[in-house]
Protein backbone atom coordinates (compact mmCIF):
# COMPACT_ATOMS: atom_id res chain seq x y z
CA UNK A 1 0.00 0.00 0.00
CA UNK A 2 1.18 3.17 -0.74
CA UNK A 3 0.94 5.96 2.03
CA UNK A 4 -0.75 8.76 0.15
CA UNK A 5 0.00 11.45 2.80
CA UNK A 6 2.66 10.43 4.82
CA UNK A 7 5.97 12.85 5.05
CA UNK A 8 3.56 15.46 3.40
CA UNK A 9 4.48 19.23 4.33
CA UNK A 10 1.59 20.72 2.81
CA UNK A 11 -0.11 22.57 5.84
CA UNK A 12 -3.34 22.13 4.52
CA UNK A 13 -4.52 22.20 7.99
CA UNK A 14 -4.14 26.13 8.32
CA UNK A 15 -7.21 26.60 5.93
CA UNK A 16 -9.38 24.05 8.00
CA UNK A 17 -8.78 25.54 10.77
CA UNK A 18 -11.75 28.12 11.03
CA UNK A 19 -13.95 25.24 9.77
CA UNK A 20 -12.69 22.90 12.00
CA UNK A 21 -12.71 24.49 15.34
CA UNK A 22 -16.68 25.95 15.44
CA UNK A 23 -17.85 27.64 18.69
CA UNK A 24 -17.86 26.37 21.81
CA UNK A 25 -20.87 23.67 22.18
CA UNK A 26 -23.82 23.91 25.10
CA UNK A 27 -21.78 21.57 27.12
CA UNK A 28 -19.84 24.10 30.17
CA UNK A 29 -23.87 24.34 32.40
CA UNK A 30 -23.14 20.08 33.16
CA UNK A 31 -19.67 20.63 33.56
CA UNK A 32 -19.48 23.09 35.84
CA UNK A 33 -21.15 21.11 38.61
CA UNK A 34 -18.22 21.57 40.94
CA UNK A 35 -18.85 20.33 44.67
CA UNK A 36 -17.14 21.97 47.94
CA UNK A 37 -15.04 19.12 48.43
CA UNK A 38 -13.04 19.98 45.09
CA UNK A 39 -12.42 23.50 45.51
CA UNK A 40 -9.36 23.62 47.33
CA UNK A 41 -6.41 25.16 44.96
CA UNK A 42 -3.63 22.74 43.84
CA UNK A 43 -0.58 23.51 45.16
CA UNK A 44 1.43 24.66 42.02
CA UNK A 45 4.38 22.21 41.09
CA UNK A 46 6.89 24.73 40.31
CA UNK A 47 9.08 24.41 37.31
CA UNK A 48 9.97 21.39 35.08
CA UNK A 49 13.43 19.79 36.66
CA UNK A 50 15.60 18.95 33.71
CA UNK A 51 17.58 15.68 34.74
CA UNK A 52 20.35 13.75 32.83
CA UNK A 53 18.70 11.91 29.78
CA UNK A 54 21.95 9.21 29.60
CA UNK A 55 22.40 8.36 33.43
CA UNK A 56 20.71 8.18 36.85
CA UNK A 57 17.25 8.87 36.58
CA UNK A 58 16.49 10.20 33.84
CA UNK A 59 18.18 7.52 31.79
CA UNK A 60 15.62 5.20 30.28
CA UNK A 61 16.56 2.99 26.99
CA UNK A 62 14.01 0.90 25.37
CA UNK A 63 15.21 -1.64 23.59
CA UNK A 64 13.56 -2.81 20.36
CA UNK A 65 12.64 -6.21 19.37
CA UNK A 66 10.73 -7.16 15.86
CA UNK A 67 8.62 -9.87 15.50
CA UNK A 68 10.36 -12.29 12.91
CA UNK A 69 9.04 -11.66 9.18
CA UNK A 70 8.22 -15.48 8.90
CA UNK A 71 5.91 -14.83 11.45
CA UNK A 72 4.17 -12.28 10.19
CA UNK A 73 4.10 -13.95 6.68
CA UNK A 74 2.27 -16.97 7.88
CA UNK A 75 0.15 -15.47 9.67
CA UNK A 76 -0.87 -13.39 6.71
CA UNK A 77 -0.80 -16.65 4.43
CA UNK A 78 -3.39 -18.44 7.17
CA UNK A 79 -5.90 -15.55 7.77
CA UNK A 80 -5.76 -14.08 3.90
CA UNK A 81 -3.91 -10.96 3.02
CA UNK A 82 -3.82 -8.05 5.50
CA UNK A 83 -6.28 -5.02 4.33
CA UNK A 84 -5.21 -1.23 5.70
CA UNK A 85 -6.99 1.53 7.46
CA UNK A 86 -9.51 2.87 4.79
CA UNK A 87 -11.03 -0.76 4.71
CA UNK A 88 -11.06 -0.94 8.04
CA UNK A 89 -13.34 2.35 7.80
CA UNK A 90 -15.55 1.05 4.99
CA UNK A 91 -16.83 -1.31 7.40
CA UNK A 92 -17.75 1.39 10.22
CA UNK A 93 -21.31 0.74 11.10
CA UNK A 94 -21.48 1.92 14.67
CA UNK A 95 -22.36 6.07 15.30
CA UNK A 96 -21.23 7.29 18.13
CA UNK A 97 -23.87 9.65 19.73
CA UNK A 98 -23.70 13.48 19.25
CA UNK A 99 -23.47 15.85 22.41
CA UNK A 100 -26.80 16.97 22.58
CA UNK A 101 -27.78 13.03 23.09
CA UNK A 102 -25.52 12.60 25.54
CA UNK A 103 -26.54 12.22 28.82
CA UNK A 104 -25.99 15.00 32.09
CA UNK A 105 -23.46 12.92 33.86
CA UNK A 106 -21.46 12.24 30.70
CA UNK A 107 -21.26 16.09 29.79
CA UNK A 108 -20.57 17.05 33.58
CA UNK A 109 -17.19 14.74 33.02
CA UNK A 110 -16.29 17.40 31.03
CA UNK A 111 -13.72 20.28 31.06
CA UNK A 112 -14.96 22.90 32.66
CA UNK A 113 -12.47 25.69 31.72
CA UNK A 114 -11.53 25.86 28.40
CA UNK A 115 -14.46 24.58 27.60
CA UNK A 116 -14.49 21.75 25.30
CA UNK A 117 -15.83 22.68 21.07
CA UNK A 118 -16.30 18.97 20.60
CA UNK A 119 -17.90 16.20 22.47
CA UNK A 120 -19.43 12.29 21.54
CA UNK A 121 -20.48 9.54 23.40
CA UNK A 122 -19.66 5.78 23.19
CA UNK A 123 -22.82 3.96 23.37
CA UNK A 124 -22.76 1.87 26.73
CA UNK A 125 -23.41 -1.58 25.43
CA UNK A 126 -20.64 -1.08 23.36
CA UNK A 127 -18.19 -0.24 26.30
CA UNK A 128 -19.52 -2.22 29.09
CA UNK A 129 -16.93 -4.17 31.32
CA UNK A 130 -14.43 -1.90 28.74
CA UNK A 131 -12.13 0.73 30.04
CA UNK A 132 -10.75 4.20 27.86
CA UNK A 133 -7.57 4.58 28.30
CA UNK A 134 -6.11 6.54 25.11
CA UNK A 135 -6.55 8.39 21.56
CA UNK A 136 -4.77 9.34 19.07
CA UNK A 137 -5.67 10.81 15.27
CA UNK A 138 -4.59 10.54 12.00
CA UNK A 139 -3.52 14.09 12.83
CA UNK A 140 -0.51 12.10 14.96
CA UNK A 141 -0.38 10.04 11.69
CA UNK A 142 0.92 12.34 9.22
CA UNK A 143 1.12 16.34 9.29
CA UNK A 144 -1.07 17.10 6.63
CA UNK A 145 -4.08 15.42 9.39
CA UNK A 146 -5.30 12.61 7.37
CA UNK A 147 -4.74 8.98 6.26
CA UNK A 148 -4.90 8.51 2.30
CA UNK A 149 -7.92 10.30 2.00
CA UNK A 150 -9.33 10.28 5.12
CA UNK A 151 -9.38 12.16 8.78
CA UNK A 152 -9.47 9.10 11.68
CA UNK A 153 -9.62 9.11 15.31
CA UNK A 154 -8.42 5.53 17.40
CA UNK A 155 -9.75 5.02 20.93
CA UNK A 156 -7.85 2.78 22.61
CA UNK A 157 -9.76 -0.07 25.72
CA UNK A 158 -8.50 -2.64 27.87
CA UNK A 159 -11.29 -5.59 29.19
CA UNK A 160 -11.60 -4.77 33.14
CA UNK A 161 -8.86 -3.49 34.89
CA UNK A 162 -8.92 -1.03 37.72
CA UNK A 163 -11.70 1.45 36.91
CA UNK A 164 -10.51 4.99 37.93
CA UNK A 165 -8.19 3.83 40.50
CA UNK A 166 -3.90 2.98 40.16
CA UNK A 167 -2.82 2.79 36.49
CA UNK A 168 -0.55 -0.18 38.51
CA UNK A 169 -3.95 -2.12 39.23
CA UNK A 170 -4.99 -5.60 38.53
CA UNK A 171 -4.48 -6.22 34.53
CA UNK A 172 -7.36 -6.74 32.64
CA UNK A 173 -9.51 -9.55 33.73
CA UNK A 174 -9.69 -10.92 30.46
CA UNK A 175 -6.28 -9.85 28.72
CA UNK A 176 -7.93 -7.80 26.20
CA UNK A 177 -7.42 -4.47 24.38
CA UNK A 178 -9.29 -3.92 21.51
CA UNK A 179 -9.16 -0.12 19.34
CA UNK A 180 -12.34 1.73 18.15
CA UNK A 181 -10.87 3.49 14.00
CA UNK A 182 -13.73 6.31 13.78
CA UNK A 183 -14.08 8.02 10.35
CA UNK A 184 -13.77 11.67 11.33
CA UNK A 185 -14.15 12.72 7.38
CA UNK A 186 -17.81 14.21 8.82
CA UNK A 187 -17.12 16.08 12.44
CA UNK A 188 -20.55 15.86 12.92
CA UNK A 189 -21.10 12.77 12.48
CA UNK A 190 -18.66 9.73 13.56
CA UNK A 191 -18.81 6.28 12.55
CA UNK A 192 -16.36 3.65 14.26
CA UNK A 193 -15.38 -0.14 13.53
CA UNK A 194 -13.83 -2.18 16.46
CA UNK A 195 -9.98 -3.90 15.92
CA UNK A 196 -8.24 -6.25 18.60
CA UNK A 197 -4.77 -5.74 19.60
CA UNK A 198 -3.01 -9.20 19.00
CA UNK A 199 0.34 -10.56 19.78
CA UNK A 200 1.38 -13.62 17.46
CA UNK A 201 3.17 -16.67 19.32
CA UNK A 202 4.20 -20.16 18.04
CA UNK A 203 6.01 -18.60 15.35
CA UNK A 204 3.04 -16.72 13.74
CA UNK A 205 0.74 -19.84 13.95
CA UNK A 206 -1.51 -18.38 16.28
CA UNK A 207 -1.78 -15.06 18.37
CA UNK A 208 -3.65 -13.91 21.56
CA UNK A 209 -5.10 -11.13 23.05
CA UNK A 210 -2.61 -7.86 24.33
CA UNK A 211 -2.67 -8.36 28.30
CA UNK A 212 -2.50 -4.68 29.18
CA UNK A 213 -4.64 -1.69 29.93
CA UNK A 214 -3.98 0.96 27.58
CA UNK A 215 -3.22 4.34 28.92
CA UNK A 216 -1.07 5.36 26.16
CA UNK A 217 -1.23 5.28 22.38
CA UNK A 218 0.27 7.22 19.49
CA UNK A 219 -0.07 6.77 15.67
CA UNK A 220 3.12 7.95 13.53
CA UNK A 221 3.25 7.36 9.65
CA UNK A 222 2.23 3.20 9.55
CA UNK A 223 2.83 2.32 13.28
CA UNK A 224 0.73 2.47 16.14
CA UNK A 225 2.42 2.48 19.58
CA UNK A 226 0.77 1.40 22.64
CA UNK A 227 1.95 1.51 26.15
CA UNK A 228 1.36 -2.04 27.98
CA UNK A 229 1.32 -2.92 31.68
CA UNK A 230 2.02 -6.66 30.79
CA UNK A 231 3.94 -8.85 33.61
CA UNK A 232 7.50 -8.98 31.66
CA UNK A 233 9.37 -6.09 30.44
CA UNK A 234 7.72 -4.68 27.76
CA UNK A 235 7.07 -0.79 27.58
CA UNK A 236 5.41 -0.28 24.26
CA UNK A 237 4.26 -2.60 21.49
CA UNK A 238 3.89 -2.01 17.88
CA UNK A 239 1.45 -2.42 15.17
CA UNK A 240 1.76 -1.81 11.74
CA UNK A 241 -1.74 -0.13 10.23
CA UNK A 242 -0.97 -2.27 6.87
CA UNK A 243 -1.15 -5.16 8.36
CA UNK A 244 -4.56 -5.73 10.09
CA UNK A 245 -6.03 -9.04 9.73
CA UNK A 246 -9.60 -10.15 8.72
CA UNK A 247 -10.92 -12.32 11.72
CA UNK A 248 -13.52 -14.98 9.91
CA UNK A 249 -15.49 -16.94 12.83
CA UNK A 250 -17.32 -14.53 14.80
CA UNK A 251 -16.97 -15.79 18.63
CA UNK A 252 -15.42 -14.66 21.89
CA UNK A 253 -12.32 -16.92 21.63
CA UNK A 254 -8.97 -15.16 20.35
CA UNK A 255 -6.98 -16.64 18.19
CA UNK A 256 -7.33 -20.06 15.93
CA UNK A 257 -10.45 -21.57 16.05
CA UNK A 258 -12.16 -24.76 14.38
CA UNK A 259 -13.20 -23.16 11.05
CA UNK A 260 -10.57 -20.01 11.26
CA UNK A 261 -9.96 -17.31 13.24
CA UNK A 262 -12.02 -15.34 16.30
CA UNK A 263 -10.85 -12.01 17.84
CA UNK A 264 -13.19 -11.94 20.12
CA UNK A 265 -16.43 -10.99 18.17
CA UNK A 266 -14.78 -8.58 16.38
CA UNK A 267 -14.21 -8.61 12.61
CA UNK A 268 -10.64 -7.40 12.31
CA UNK A 269 -7.43 -7.87 14.22
CA UNK A 270 -3.83 -6.14 14.75
CA UNK A 271 -1.01 -8.32 15.40
CA UNK A 272 1.84 -6.85 16.63
CA UNK A 273 4.87 -6.35 14.87
CA UNK A 274 7.64 -5.53 17.52
CA UNK A 275 7.53 -4.06 21.22
CA UNK A 276 10.19 -1.77 23.12
CA UNK A 277 11.34 -3.80 26.38
CA UNK A 278 12.39 -2.28 29.24
CA UNK A 279 15.76 -2.57 30.90
CA UNK A 280 15.92 -5.12 33.69
CA UNK A 281 16.16 -4.19 37.64
CA UNK A 282 13.06 -3.94 40.24
CA UNK A 283 12.91 -0.25 40.45
CA UNK A 284 12.46 0.60 36.77
CA UNK A 285 10.20 2.98 36.25
CA UNK A 286 7.09 2.40 33.60
CA UNK A 287 5.97 4.82 30.50
CA UNK A 288 2.59 4.99 31.34
CA UNK A 289 1.13 8.16 28.93
CA UNK A 290 2.59 9.25 25.61
CA UNK A 291 1.90 11.61 22.96
CA UNK A 292 3.78 13.10 19.45
CA UNK A 293 5.43 15.87 19.65
CA UNK A 294 5.66 17.50 16.29
CA UNK A 295 7.27 21.22 17.13
CA UNK A 296 10.72 19.20 17.33
CA UNK A 297 13.35 17.92 14.54
CA UNK A 298 12.70 15.79 14.26
CA UNK A 299 8.99 14.75 16.06
CA UNK A 300 9.27 12.86 18.90
CA UNK A 301 7.63 10.92 21.06
CA UNK A 302 7.15 11.79 25.01
CA UNK A 303 6.36 9.71 27.86
CA UNK A 304 5.55 10.25 32.06
CA UNK A 305 5.37 7.40 34.15
CA UNK A 306 2.83 7.22 36.63
CA UNK A 307 3.59 8.20 40.49
CA UNK A 308 1.25 8.18 43.51
CA UNK A 309 0.50 11.54 45.14
CA UNK A 310 1.43 10.09 48.51
CA UNK A 311 4.76 8.93 46.49
CA UNK A 312 7.86 9.96 47.87
CA UNK A 313 9.22 10.85 44.71
CA UNK A 314 8.71 13.01 41.78
CA UNK A 315 7.30 11.87 38.63
CA UNK A 316 9.56 11.61 35.37
CA UNK A 317 8.83 12.56 31.65
CA UNK A 318 11.00 11.52 28.75
CA UNK A 319 11.23 12.31 25.11
CA UNK A 320 13.02 9.74 22.49
CA UNK A 321 13.68 11.29 18.92
CA UNK A 322 11.77 9.02 16.16
CA UNK A 323 13.30 7.73 13.56
CA UNK A 324 13.95 9.64 9.82
CA UNK A 325 15.34 6.43 8.35
CA UNK A 326 12.65 5.75 5.33
CA UNK A 327 13.08 1.69 5.71
CA UNK A 328 12.37 2.39 9.70
CA UNK A 329 8.74 4.62 9.30
CA UNK A 330 6.99 5.00 12.44
CA UNK A 331 9.42 3.57 14.87
CA UNK A 332 12.12 5.20 17.87
CA UNK A 333 15.78 6.40 16.67
CA UNK A 334 18.00 3.76 17.96
CA UNK A 335 21.34 3.28 18.15
CA UNK A 336 23.76 0.66 16.18
CA UNK A 337 22.88 -1.82 19.82
CA UNK A 338 19.15 -1.71 18.93
CA UNK A 339 18.26 0.76 21.63
CA UNK A 340 16.58 3.66 22.21
CA UNK A 341 18.04 6.67 24.46
CA UNK A 342 15.78 9.29 25.90
CA UNK A 343 17.05 12.76 24.41
CA UNK A 344 15.65 14.76 26.86
CA UNK A 345 14.12 13.87 30.83
CA UNK A 346 12.33 16.03 33.38
CA UNK A 347 10.94 15.71 37.06
CA UNK A 348 7.82 17.25 37.82
CA UNK A 349 5.84 17.47 40.82
CA UNK A 350 2.46 16.76 39.74
CA UNK A 351 1.36 13.31 40.86
CA UNK A 352 -1.71 11.10 39.28
CA UNK A 353 -0.75 12.32 35.75
CA UNK A 354 -3.00 10.61 33.15
CA UNK A 355 -1.79 12.54 30.20
CA UNK A 356 0.66 14.05 28.79
CA UNK A 357 1.53 16.49 25.71
CA UNK A 358 4.42 18.53 24.29
CA UNK A 359 4.60 21.19 21.88
CA UNK A 360 6.95 24.01 21.58
CA UNK A 361 8.39 25.15 24.66
CA UNK A 362 5.54 24.03 26.94
CA UNK A 363 4.58 20.70 28.46
CA UNK A 364 0.84 19.92 28.92
CA UNK A 365 0.24 17.63 32.24
CA UNK A 366 -3.10 15.98 32.76
CA UNK A 367 -3.67 15.46 36.98
CA UNK A 368 -6.29 12.98 37.60
CA UNK A 369 -9.09 14.19 39.74
CA UNK A 370 -8.91 13.51 43.75
CA UNK A 371 -11.83 11.35 43.83
CA UNK A 372 -13.76 9.48 40.78
CA UNK A 373 -16.31 11.66 39.98
CA UNK A 374 -14.38 14.80 40.78
CA UNK A 375 -12.83 16.97 37.85
CA UNK A 376 -8.87 17.20 37.13
CA UNK A 377 -6.18 19.75 36.89
CA UNK A 378 -4.65 20.34 33.43
CA UNK A 379 -0.79 21.96 34.55
CA UNK A 380 1.03 23.38 31.64
CA UNK A 381 4.96 23.34 32.93
CA UNK A 382 7.78 24.12 31.41
CA UNK A 383 11.73 25.80 33.13
CA UNK A 384 9.98 28.81 34.40
CA UNK A 385 6.90 27.71 35.96
CA UNK A 386 3.82 26.17 36.01
CA UNK A 387 0.17 27.37 35.51
CA UNK A 388 -3.56 25.80 35.59
CA UNK A 389 -6.67 27.43 34.61
CA UNK A 390 -9.06 28.35 37.25
CA UNK A 391 -12.73 28.43 36.96
CA UNK A 392 -15.72 28.82 39.75
CA UNK A 393 -17.00 31.73 41.92
CA UNK A 394 -13.57 30.08 44.22
CA UNK A 395 -11.30 29.91 41.75
CA UNK A 396 -10.73 26.24 41.98
CA UNK A 397 -7.83 24.79 39.41
CA UNK A 398 -10.07 21.48 39.09
CA UNK A 399 -11.55 22.32 35.67
CA UNK A 400 -10.20 19.68 33.66
CA UNK A 401 -11.95 16.32 33.32
CA UNK A 402 -11.18 14.30 36.22
CA UNK A 403 -11.59 10.90 34.39
CA UNK A 404 -9.55 11.90 31.12
CA UNK A 405 -6.56 9.57 29.75
CA UNK A 406 -3.97 10.49 26.95
CA UNK A 407 -3.81 13.75 25.03
CA UNK A 408 -3.18 14.16 21.33
CA UNK A 409 -2.73 17.21 19.48
CA UNK A 410 -4.16 17.74 15.79
CA UNK A 411 -1.47 19.91 14.82
CA UNK A 412 -3.57 20.47 11.31
CA UNK A 413 -6.40 21.49 13.33
CA UNK A 414 -4.82 23.02 15.97
CA UNK A 415 -7.39 20.97 18.45
CA UNK A 416 -6.20 18.73 21.59
CA UNK A 417 -8.38 15.36 21.97
CA UNK A 418 -9.18 13.44 24.71
CA UNK A 419 -11.53 11.21 26.09
CA UNK A 420 -13.64 10.56 29.78
CA UNK A 421 -15.28 7.53 30.16
CA UNK A 422 -17.52 7.14 27.03
CA UNK A 423 -17.17 10.81 26.58
CA UNK A 424 -14.57 11.70 23.73
CA UNK A 425 -14.15 15.24 23.40
CA UNK A 426 -11.61 18.24 21.78
CA UNK A 427 -10.93 21.85 22.10
CA UNK A 428 -8.35 24.39 20.54
CA UNK A 429 -5.11 24.16 22.25
CA UNK A 430 -4.97 28.08 21.73
CA UNK A 431 -8.33 28.08 24.31
CA UNK A 432 -6.24 25.83 26.63
CA UNK A 433 -3.47 28.96 26.08
CA UNK A 434 -5.55 31.57 26.71
CA UNK A 435 -7.09 30.43 29.76
CA UNK A 436 -3.77 30.03 31.18
CA UNK A 437 -3.73 33.90 30.87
Amino acid sequence: MKHRGRHRRRRRGRALRATLAGTALALTAAATLISASQATVADAPGALKPISASEGAGRLPLAEHRVPERWLDRLASSMGRPVGVGTVLAGADRTLRGAADCSTAEKRTLPVEPAATRAYCFGGADTRGWRPGAVTTSGDADDDGRWGGNRVILSGWSRGGAGGGSMDGPAPERGLAKVAFMNADDLGRLHYTWALLAVPVDGGRDYRGLVSSLSGMVWYQDKLLVTTREGDRNALYVYDMDRIQRATVDSDAVGRVRGGWSAHGYRYVLPAVGSYALPGGDDVPRPAAVSLDRSTAPDSLVASEWVSADSDRHTRLWRYALSRDPARSGLLATDSSGHADPVEAYETRTADVRGVLSYGSGWYIDRAADRPAGHGTLWRQDRDGARATECGTDETRHCWSGGSGSLSYWEATGEVWSQSGRTLFALPLASVDRALG
